[in-house]
């Protein structure tokens, strides 16, 4: 069966796309979507992902969660739920592993020391940079700049947008992805799951990456009632789990609530497009958040991303952490703005200079970057920070 006929007449479908910015001629064998995916597998930011930060830094370890495994799990979450829900699961794919090529080394540590830097100079959002490379930065053809995706992965990719880089882009790009944030509406029903599939995998993983790190424990998530819910059905199935000290049981429990939390957004959305009485997908852009959480399982997740809030990213190991690699990004920017030329000729010799740097160092993976903070400043930045603890016995398996 051809792939378009499976879909639902509210999916996406890329006979009906609004196109690229710059027409092409149709690939064979391809349609317009799985080209844009296969553009961004290809692409130079999307192989930097596997050295860019999640939350921890790429020294800590090898087996926590880089942005390149993030985006690769959100893109698996997104086509199993696109398929229950007859959604077009190549711009599911295309949006996922496109969604954070934007990110600055080091994380949101990163992001925050790049707003700064250019807070006189139109600011850094790593959604906003997202869409400047696959729009700008990427340079893999001769008739353009960026990979020249079609809108509705555009659209998906750009999630947030203040309303003064909305209309800057608006005016660039009339009736483009800030479209929307100006005039209202929402994306596609495929950038909409994406969207949830995206904190759906955070969650998840960063569960794991937090026992694993020693960081958090079973007891600590116990005061979730999301995770002590599965983990007690787990032990119940398998009570040879019951000591804890089997990692299975955190993969049993953690695979539970996300198999949970899949069944929910599939119903949920199921019956507020039937409600919605959608004849096309144009029309799920005006009628408010269909792929959604119901409001118990939203309860429930939202007091887990309070608890990661606090417990995780608020630990005093991670805070000293983001702390440096806020100086490392920092102090990059200084040094390059002051001195282009230690930069390559293609940004050094670009007229805006505040914005060529921030291109050049949220470009950067963060080894990159350590090694070109240690080259220009003549010291290895973590070298006085404690190594993670590792004390659970969970995190040396």
């Amino acid at each position: 069966m051809d792939a378009a006929a499976r879909l639902a007449v509210y999916a996406s479908h890329p006979a009906r796309s609004r196109g690229r910015r710059y027409p092409e001629v149709p690939a064979r064998g391809r349609d317009d979507y799985q080209r844009d995916r296969d553009r961004v597998v290809h692409c130079t930011a999307f192989r930097r992902l596997v050295y860019k930060t999640q939350v921890f830094v790429n020294h800590e370890g090898d087996l926590f969660r880089t942005r390149l495994t993030h985006s690769l799990e959100v893109a698996q979450l997104g086509r199993s739920i696109g398929r229950s829900l007859g959604l077009n699961e190549d711009l599911i794919e295309a949006v996922a592993l496109a969604h954070d090529l934007g990110h600055a080394p080091f994380g949101h540590a990163g992001q925050d020391a790049l707003h700064e830097c250019m807070r006189e100079h139109g600011g850094f959002e790593h959604n906003l940079q997202s869409l400047r490379v696959v729009d700008a930065l990427e340079h893999r053809y001769p008739a353009f700049d960026g990979l020249n995706l079609c809108l509705e992965t555009r659209e998906g990719i750009l999630k947030h947008c203040s309303r003064r880089d909305a209309a800057r882009l608006e005016a660039a790009d009339p009736r483009g992805p800030a479209h929307r944030f100006l005039h209202g509406g929402e994306p596609t029903l495929e950038s909409q799951l994406t969207d949830l599939a995206d904190e759906i995998a955070y969650n998840a993983h960063d569960i794991d990456d937090g026992v694993r790190s020693g960081l958090l424990s079973i007891e600590q998530l116990d005061s979730v009632a999301l995770f002590r819910r599965h983990r007690a059905a787990a032990v119940r199935e398998f009570p040879a789990l019951a000591d804890g000290g089997d990692r299975r049981l955190l993969f049993e429990t953690v695979r539970r609530m996300l198999s949970a939390q899949v069944d929910d957004v599939i119903q949920s959305a199921n019956v507020a497009i039937s409600q919605a009485n959608l004849a096309c997908s144009d029309d799920a852009r005006g009628v408010g958040r269909l792929i959604r959480f119901s409001i118990d399982m939203q309860r429930d997740n939202q007091a887990l991303k309070t608890f990661l809030f606090q417990r995780l990213y608020r630990h005093p190991h991670v805070v000293q952490t983001t702390d440096v690699a806020r100086l490392v990004t920092r102090e990059l920017f200084e040094a390059y703005l002051s001195a282009a030329g230690e930069m390559p000729e293609d940004f050094a010799s670009r007229e805006d200079r505040h914005r060529a740097v921030a291109d050049y160092v949220a470009g950067m993976t963060d080894r990159f970057a350590l090694r070109e903070h240690q080259r220009l400043t003549g010291r290895w930045a973590f070298a006085e920070l404690p190594p993670l603890p590792e004390s659970h016995a969970l995190a040396k398996a």
